[in-house]
Formats: structure tokens, sequence, C-alpha cells
């Protein structure tokens, strides 16, 4: 069966419950919150898969308990004997959100440094997903053998890249912008935010992230763009869809990563661009709605 393994850091949540002052612990991440929802979204012969680090604790149990629980293979988690799950706390404000992070102690910092182990993990996927935060979190030798081990996979792995720009993960904006690009340049599918890229790269439009990361290579690009219209090329062909609104968000937290999923869940199924967009737009509208990242599957339906 063809699988699709999701590269990052999953993190405890700590999102509003809603209840002044209460909050509700869970799990979540830019890398696992797109495999959730690609799970949620693909048939069973598809399989979905996540690689990271977790420790010896009751978080990391629970991290793992989640994966098996929706289907995501979880025999590519390793365990740190000294590290453990980073930690994010969500502030909402009219839907809009902020975070608080503890992460420094995260396992998942240490996922490329075995290169054996990492080989392992990405031996036997058909697609290959990650994200800037995924390489951001790495020493710069372990991003070198991330780069490397990408670079070597054959040319039938499609490489799936969301530069999920975060300034205050890196060294400095120099190390951010050159490792972005080199990752970027390794993909088929890239996934960038017209935001992040407005404000680190100096992109004038939507049509300049757009170009930019065609020029690396990439064949297919979806620059999503908030509210505004998400514009993509893909199988030779440009266009732009323009998203139905959202009256008032609960949180909008994981609503990019999501519509990665269900970008990627539709494409991987046969659907085309346009179409692969709509559907990835509907269910980041639902995701908005919903406090935290990750929407239990059965409150996807419908």
């Amino acid at each position: 069966m063809p699988r699709l393994l999701s590269v990052g850091e999953a993190l405890v949540e700590l999102a509003p419950s809603g209840e002044p002052g209460l909050f509700r612990a869970g799990h979540a991440g830019d890398t696992l919150n797109t495999a959730w929802y690609a799970r949620a979204m693909l048939p069973p012969r598809w399989q979905v898969a996540y690689y990271t680090g977790v420790g010896a604790d009751e978080p990391s149990a629970g991290l793992r308990a989640l994966l098996e629980g929706a289907g995501i293979e979880a025999d590519r988690l390793f365990t740190h004997p000294k590290r453990t799950l980073g930690l994010y706390m969500i502030a909402l404000k009219d839907g809009e959100r902020s975070f608080t992070y503890w992460r420094d102690s995260s396992a998942a910092r240490t996922l490329a440094e075995d290169p054996a182990r990492l080989a392992a993990a990405l031996a036997g996927c058909d697609v290959i997903h990650l994200s800037g935060i995924t390489v951001a979190i790495l020493p710069q030798e372990d991003r070198d053998r991330l780069h490397a081990a990408l670079a070597a996979l054959p040319d039938t792995v499609t490489v799936v890249f969301d530069p999920n720009l975060r300034p205050r993960l890196w060294e400095d904006a120099e190390t951010m912008c050159r490792e972005v690009t080199r990752f970027a340049a390794l993909a088929k599918i890239a996934l960038p935010s017209f935001d992040d890229e407005a404000a680190h790269f100096g992109d004038a439009d939507p049509e300049a992230t757009l170009a930019r990361y065609a020029a690396l290579g990439c064949a297919e690009v979806v620059v999503k763009n908030g509210e505004g219209p998400v514009h993509v090329v893909a199988d030779g062909a440009r266009f732009v869809s323009t998203p139905d609104a959202v009256t008032r968000p609960v949180d909008t937290t994981g609503a990019g990563d999501s519509f990665n999923g269900g970008y990627l869940a539709a494409r991987l199924t046969g659907a085309d661009a346009q179409a692969a967009v709509a559907r990835a737009q509907a269910l980041a509208l639902k995701v908005v709605g919903w406090r935290g990242a990750l929407i239990p599957f059965d409150r996807l339906a419908g």
C-alpha cells in the first residue's frame, strides 16, 4: 500500500477550553496536524505514518496512543532517554491565536542525529512531508544530514515542503531564508503561506511567491493566503481560487496544516489541483470553527 510519512515535531498543546483560565491538554504540531487531516481524508488503502522523537513519559505515551487510535503508524517514533515532548499554550483574541512555547528539551530536535535511524524512517515511503519547523529545530549538522537523506531518495518519492517560516526558531533571518530555500529545492510540492513569504522574502504578491518556488524546481506550488485567493501552479497550469468567507473564526490554530492535509489527500487520490484546493479550503473552514488544532474524525463528517 502507498505510504505518506510526515516528519517533524509533535508537542503537548494547551488550548483554551472556553472556560476562563482553563485549558484543554492535547497534542499538535504543524506536521502532526497535516498527518492527522491527511489520514482523515485518505482512503484505507493509503498508509499514513509519523516520524518524531518522544520521551519515556505519559505525554509521550499519550501521543503514541493518539496516533495509533487515528490509524497513523507510530512505529517510526523513537524514544529519547533524556528528552520529552515540547509544549505550547494557545492564547486567543477574536479567533486569532498567539503561542507561548516550551520546547528546548524536545526529543524531536534529535530526529536527524542518527543517520541510520533517519534512513530507516524514510524508507518505504511514497510521499514525505516536512516543514520549515522540522528544519528549524535541528542543529546545522543535523539539517545537513536530513537534507542529504532527502536528496538521496529515489525520484519516485514525492517530497512535500511547507516553509512555515517561524523566525523565533532560527539563529537569524539569513539562516532561515537560506535553509528554507535549500530544502524547498528538494520538493516536488511546495505549500508556502504568502504572509510569511512577504514578511521574510519580500514578495510583493502571491504571484511572486509562486514564481520563486517554481524557479527552485517545485513542480507544484500552492500559495496559501489566509482569507484571500490561493494561487496555484500545478500540471503545467496556473489558477487562482478564492475561499468562502469566514464570518467569525473560533480558533485559527492548524488551519494551514489542515489545508495541507486536505490538499495532499485529494491529490494523492486523483483529484485535479482545482478540486484539491476546494476540498482543502472546505476542510480548513471546519478547522477554524474548532478550539485547538485537531478535530476528532467523527466531527469532520458531513
